[in-house]
């Protein structure tokens, strides 16, 4: 199912911003970095599965039981390969600031400037963390960060979307009984991707954008 945004000139300015940031030479020094979040469903056999045999394929009942649902939060850095992925409880404003602190803390410690790119939801903003953190904590975290929102309605421009779809398919397309599981299972996903430095190579240009939407832009 899509969802239409009206191409305004917000959305436009919003587009050619991340099209340009995507289309700018790899600097180590300056990452950019495609951040989101996604909600699992937790999953338990209801009946002890049967384990594959010599010529059988492993059985697993149809029946399940609800064990609950955490959120994972992914961040990519497409053209460095890297990809940082953290299972929380909840997606709340405090758990948001605490993986960002993490980002830019541990991960990206060494960068001089960090160009984060998320969607418009309510948590990913400013405020967040000055309601988090206090305003003088929250400036001081922020002082190497540069926001890049997507337009609404335009989330396809976050590369983020495209990793945590490779994550579903890769990784979380089965049952997965608890959050410690979910846990091992996705810190081994991420292990490999990084030690193999997958990245996401991006070709939609603004030349592409104008070519393909220039009829339906908004004056």
């Amino acid at each position: 199912m899509w969802c239409i945004g009206a191409l305004t000139e917000e959305y436009r300015q919003r587009m050619y911003g991340l099209l340009d940031l995507y289309a700018r030479p790899f600097h180590p020094k300056e990452p950019v970095v495609c951040l989101d979040e996604k909600s699992k469903q937790l999953l338990k056999d209801s009946r002890p599965p049967l384990p594959i045999q010599p010529g059988s394929p492993a059985k697993q009942d149809y029946e399940y039981g609800r064990a609950g649902t955490c959120n994972l939060f992914v961040a990519v850095e497409p053209k460095g390969g890297r990809r940082t992925v953290m299972v929380t409880d909840h997606r709340a404003k405090t758990d948001f600031v605490a993986f960002v602190q993490h980002l830019l803390k541990q991960v990206y410690a060494t960068a001089r400037r960090i160009h984060l790119v998320m969607d418009n939801l309510n948590t990913h903003f400013r405020k967040c963390f000055e309601e988090v953190l206090g305003v003088k904590k929250a400036t001081a975290l922020l002082r190497r960060v540069v926001f890049h929102y997507t337009p609404k309605h335009a989330s396809w421009l976050n590369m983020a979307e495209i990793e945590i779809g490779i994550l579903d398919r890769q990784c979380l397309d089965r049952r997965l009984p608890d959050q410690a599981t979910l846990i091992t299972e996705v810190n081994a996903w991420q292990l490999r991707r990084n030690t193999e430095q997958r990245g996401i190579e991006w070709k939609f240009t603004r030349q592409d954008a104008d070519t393909k939407m220039a009829r339906h832009y908004v004056s």
